[in-house]
C-alpha cells in the first residue's frame, strides 16, 4: 500500500486526549494532528520522536494532518494508523501472499455476526468451503528481543471478538485472527498478559477451540506499508 501523497516529516511534541498530537514540522511551524490509534501506543509516542504525517486538507475535516508513522530511537519505523490494517490484510490476500486464506470467491467487509452485536472485519466465502470469519488486529507494541505484543491496553472489544469467533468454530465455520504487525523489528507476536490478562486467557482458549491465529509483519517506509513476512504467534 503506497501513500497517495508524500508524507510530511516532523518531531512529536506530545500526544494527548488519545486522538490528538502536537507536531513540530521539519518545514517549520507547529500543528495539531489527528491520531488514528486508540491504544496506549506503548513506545511509539515518546516526545521528540521523528514522525510522518499525511496531509489532506478538507473543509469537512477539523484537522488537516493525520499521524501515520513513528521512527524509534533504533531507526525502526512503526505504522501507528490502525485504520490501515484491514486494507493491508486485504491487499495481502488479493496479491496471494497469505496462502492459507486463498481460494475464496468473495470477501465481504464488516459483516454482522454472532450473539453480541459484532461485526467481523471480513467474511470469506467460497463454493464447497466453510465460511471463514476473519478478524484483524493492528500490532505496534513491542518489548525486547523482537517480541511484539497485543493488546497494549485493556481490550474488552478484542476479548468479545474472540468469544464470537469461538462460537463460529463451534457451528462448523472457520475463524482466523490476523495480527497485522506494522513494524519491521518483530519476530513473533505474543498476548500482552501484563496489560490484559483476560484477553490472554481468552486467546489461549480460542486457539484450543480451533480459532486460527496468524501474524504478518510489514515493511514500513515513508512511501508505503506492505505486509510481506509471516511470523509466529506464541502463547507460552
Amino acid at each position: 500500500m503506497e501513500f497517495p501523497a508524500p508524507l510530511v516529516p516532523g518531531r512529536l511534541i506530545q500526544r494527548y486526549k488519545r486522538f490528538l498530537a502536537d507536531v513540530a514540522l521539519d518545514e517549520g511551524g507547529t500543528i495539531t494532528a489527528h491520531c488514528p490509534n486508540t491504544g496506549s501506543m506503548l513506545g511509539c509516542a515518546d516526545p521528540g520522536s521523528r514522525v510522518w504525517l499525511a496531509h489532506a486538507p478538507s473543509p469537512t475535516r477539523k484537522y488537516a494532518y493525520s499521524w501515520e508513522l513513528t521512527e524509534l530511537a533504533d531507526g525502526t519505523r512503526v505504522g501507528i494508523n490502525t485504520h490501515r490494517s484491514n486494507a493491508l490484510v486485504q491487499e495481502a490476500i488479493d496479491h496471494g501472499r497469505i496462502s492459507t486464506l486463498m481460494g475464496y470467491d468473495t470477501i465481504r467487509p464488516e459483516a454482522k455476526y454472532g450473539h453480541e452485536s459484532s461485526r467481523i472485519d471480513f467474511l470469506l466465502q467460497g463454493s464447497g468451503k466453510p465460511d471463514c470469519y476473519l478478524e484483524v488486529k493492528n500490532v505496534t507494541a513491542a518489548v525486547t528481543d523482537g517480541i511484539a505484543l497485543f493488546p497494549d491496553t485493556v481490550s474488552e472489544r478484542g476479548t468479545k471478538h474472540l468469544r464470537e469467533m469461538m462460537a463460529m468454530v463451534a457451528l462448523g465455520h472457520r475463524a482466523v485472527l490476523v495480527y497485522c504487525v506494522q513494524r519491521g523489528d518483530a519476530h513473533e507476536v505474543r498476548p500482552a498478559d501484563r496489560f490484559d490478562p483476560v484477553y490472554g486467557r481468552t486467546l489461549r482458549e480460542a486457539i484450543a477451540a480451533g480459532v486460527e491465529a496468524i501474524a504478518w509483519r510489514a515493511v514500513v517506509t515513508p512511501q508505503g506499508v506492505e505486509l510481506r513476512t509471516e511470523i509466529p504467534v506464541v502463547c507460552p
